[in-house]
Formats: structure tokens, sequence, C-alpha cells
């Protein structure tokens, strides 16, 4: 196991955020708690939004653009009217499944104009007379309140968001999430080691290239990844140029890096973690 002050200076913490603060006071709250030089979360979550909220300690607060960032949500909407069950599912099979346009509300930080979100699947749980439990798995940056109140428009009857709960961000699951409050006792009981998340998980998501223990101090100070400095060079046939990779040695993560392809020098630094 890995040494609790390491991890506290490079690790990922799934938390399960709560109704009232938002993802930014979440943040502090933890920095404070832990006292972590750096926190940073995987997507923000509406304070009123509750569940899977993925946070960065030191070093890895740099590394969350890399984990994998679909997210799957459970919620309830209202419709203003009633209908049945079979137009509700038939209109979102057909206009609010794949690859949708989207504009951002107007309380976003994001620039308000259209862009493109793919919705993976969207699904009526269940439907009691006006209220519908729902589950929408999506590409990062979609905005459900947004879904809902398009679905409403479509169906021609208006439709808003009332409960929100984010249940997966990528790898990470509401079923391994822990709240604020369990962190403060994980912390005072000295356990919190098992539930902080090793930066070494990226190798598992990103295409991994194992690099020489000789090449490690160049590396470190910026180097791009030349051929020789990788164990087997035919991992470079297995690149795909623009990708990012994870550079590891001797199970280690040196760096991620993205791939250039540009003679013998096949990728340059992105997030180097000495």
């Amino acid at each position: 196991m890995e040494n609790i002050n390491e991890l506290l200076k490079a690790s990922f913490l799934n938390i399960d955020k709560p109704s009232g603060p938002t993802s930014h006071d979440v943040c502090e709250i933890i920095k404070r708690m832990l006292k972590a030089s750096k926190t940073s979360h995987s997507g923000t979550l509406d304070p009123k939004v509750t569940g899977v909220l993925v946070i960065g300690l030191g070093k890895a607060a740099r590394l969350l653009r890399f984990l994998p960032s679909d997210k799957e949500y459970v919620g309830v909407m209202r419709l203003h009217e009633d209908i049945s069950e079979e137009k509700l599912k038939e209109t979102i099979k057909e206009h609010f499944t794949g690859k949708i346009m989207q504009i951002p509300p107007i309380k976003s930080r994001v620039k308000r104009q259209e862009r493109q979100r793919e919705i993976y699947s969207f699904e009526v749980l269940e439907k009691n007379k006006q209220d519908v439990l729902f589950r929408v798995h999506c590409q990062a940056g979609t905005y459900i309140r947004k879904l809902i109140h398009d679905l409403g428009v479509k169906l021609g009857i208006g439709a808003h968001m009332t409960e929100l709960r984010r249940t997966k961000a990528g790898v990470f699951d509401e079923k391994n999430s822990i709240t604020l409050y369990k962190l403060a006792e994980l912390k005072d009981n000295n356990e919190l080691a098992n539930h902080l998340i090793p930066i070494n998980i990226l190798a598992k998501h990103l295409q991994s290239v194992e690099v020489k223990k000789e090449s490690l101090e160049r590396l470190y100070h910026g180097s791009p990844l030349y051929s020789e400095y990788m164990e087997n060079k035919e991992d470079i046939k297995k690149l795909k140029k623009d990708s990012f990779i994870a550079l590891i040695n001797g199970g280690q993560l040196i760096e991620v890096a993205k791939v250039v392809l540009e003679a013998n020098k096949i990728a340059v630094p992105e997030t180097v973690l000495n």
C-alpha cells in the first residue's frame, strides 16, 4: 500500500457530494480537511445536485482531464401535462438519444452557443402521472436540466427537472463513493489510505508505454519521448497521433504525453509528475 503522505500529494477521491454546497465548496472543504496543496474536481454539479464528484488531490488535480469523462445520472422530471408513457419514450428515442445539439443554459460558465453532445442512453424507469423517474448516460458537458427542458418543448407540454443525482463519472461509481462526514471519520481513524485512489489508475485507461529507467531524468525535466527511451519500440505501431498516453516505469506513472510521431520523437510531455 502506498504511503498516506505520498497519496495526499497525488491521488483521486470519489466523493458523494451532498445537496447544498457547490462543487468548488466541496473542493475547498477537502483541501482544508486533508491539508492538500491543491484540489480540483472532474465536472461541476449544481448545488442541489448530489452524487459522484471526483476530486484530484495535489498533482492529481492536473490529471483529472485524462480520466474517462462520460457521466450517468438518475433524476426526476415533472411533465407540465400528463401524456402517455409510450409517447414520452418515442420522443426520447427519436430526438434525445444519440448525437444532439444543445445550447447551455443562461446560468453556465461556458459560452452560450449551440454544441453537439452525445446521449448514449436515456431511459424512463418509472412514470407516475406527471412525475417521471429517468436515467441518462451521456457525454461530459451535457446539461441534464436543459435536456429535460428541451424534451418538454419537443413534447409541446413543457417539463422541468425536480431532482438529480450523478451515479457514475467515468470509472467512478456511487457504490464506492464516500460522504464528507465519512471522509472526516476515516481521517480521524487513520483509515484514509484505503479510499485514496492512486494516480496509477490512469495507466489502466490510457494506452501505456514502458520507458527505460535511464531515461527518467530527461523525461522528468520535460524531454520529449524518443524511441530510444522506450523499452519496446514495437509499441510505436500501436500509437495514434494526437492521442494521450501514460509513460510508466516499474508500475509507476511518470507522465502523460501527447503522441506526435515525428521521426524518432514519439510524444511530447503534457503533464509531468516529478
